[in-house]
């Protein structure tokens, strides 16, 4: 058996953590991106260079994957290079549920706001784009970057309007941006992901690791004093580009576990078999303690290579080492194996 994913976002620890637990590994890799995969060769046994990723649900990948006995661990490079179609209508195995893939929209049939409502996990609210009263963060895909998700803040509704009109201006958004926009009321707090994993051998659900995004230009504008932000007139952005390991107050554990099974459960009653290993919730912590979830991954969140090599803190309390996300789906897999519940664990 071996293990397979796209080489993008989270797939450098996926590796990592297989070879730990004696898998081989396949790297589905587009040309042009894939010096690293072949840079760090001790981790990947075999790079399939594709001209573009969507090639990965084709007959030709489907079948080679198949016959080689990979199972794909799903990231959200995946997602949306692939397409949820193609996704769940390859031959391939898949850890976990495909079918969750789906649900990290913000918009459709299937979408995260509803599984939090059905779990009763506070979220922030949805705002019209003709009635903002209060501060807001606007999420739409950039004109130039479908894939990635972009951001913006306003404090009310000049404010708002200004920023469209501005970003329509410089190309950053168009017309389709604008029918994509989610306008959610601004939490303001400590924002953390908190890495999950539920084991359907040991039916729990596990707090493996937390981390936090670095984003371009943010990072640096945040840092600047007011009076320099306000002299620089720039409406920075909130690309991701990286992430550090965090932890959170013990005193939070407590509200940490109790959205986490929750969020199972309703995945459970929504698409069953419900999510299946990692997951991350991304949340604020209010001054009040509160938690609010504003962003869902019901895969591998992006910010576990964090702890690749080292492991998470969270971890070595359940297993006595601290262990990547990535190896945590190996060893899911090996124990599956072991006990020939392998049907248990993938779709």
């Amino acid at each position: 058996m071996k293990i397979a994913a796209l080489a993008s976002h989270s797939a450098l620890d996926v590796f990592d953590g297989a070879k730990d637990e004696g898998f081989e590994t396949i790297a589905l890799c587009k040309k042009g991106r894939e010096r690293p995969y072949k840079e760090f060769k001790r981790i990947v046994d075999k790079c399939i260079i594709l001209d573009d990723f969507k090639e990965i649900a084709s007959d030709k990948i489907d079948s080679m994957l198949t016959n080689e006995n990979a199972i794909i661990v799903p990231n959200r490079s995946l997602a949306v290079y692939v397409g949820y179609d193609n996704l769940e209508n390859m031959k391939t195995k898949f850890f976990g549920n495909r079918k969750m893939l789906r649900w990290e929209e913000r918009s459709g049939e299937k979408n995260y706001y509803k599984l939090l409502d059905e779990a009763k996990i506070k979220r922030p609210g949805i705002l019209r784009p003709d009635n903002i009263d209060r501060p807001v963060l606007v999420k739409l895909p950039e004109a130039k970057r479908r894939v990635e998700r972009g951001f913006f803040i306003a404090v009310n509704q000049e404010d708002f309007d200004n920023k469209i009109l501005e970003l329509r201006k410089r190309g950053i958004i168009d017309d389709e941006s604008i029918k994509s926009m989610i306008i959610e009321e601004y939490v303001l707090g400590a924002h953390f992901n908190i890495n999950y994993f539920y084991s359907p051998i040991y039916n729990r659900v596990e707090l493996l690791s937390i981390d936090r995004r670095i984003q371009s230009d943010w990072d640096s504008f945040y840092r600047l004093p007011a009076d320099i932000q306000i002299k620089l007139n720039k409406l920075p952005r909130f690309i991701e580009v990286g992430h550090e390991p965090a932890t959170i107050r013990e005193s939070l554990l407590e509200k940490i576990f109790e959205i986490g099974y929750s969020f199972v459960g309703a995945s459970e009653k929504l698409e069953p078999p419900g999510i299946i290993g990692p997951f991350t919730l991304q949340l604020m912590v209010t001054p009040e303690l509160d938690l609010v979830v504003f962003d869902v991954a019901p895969r591998i969140g992006g910010g576990t290579n964090a702890h690749m090599g080292i492991g998470s803190q969270y971890s070595k309390l359940y297993f006595g080492k601290p262990l990547s996300l990535g190896r945590r789906i190996a060893l899911e897999i090996k124990e599956a194996t072991t006990k020939n519940l392998l049907g248990l664990i993938t779709t």
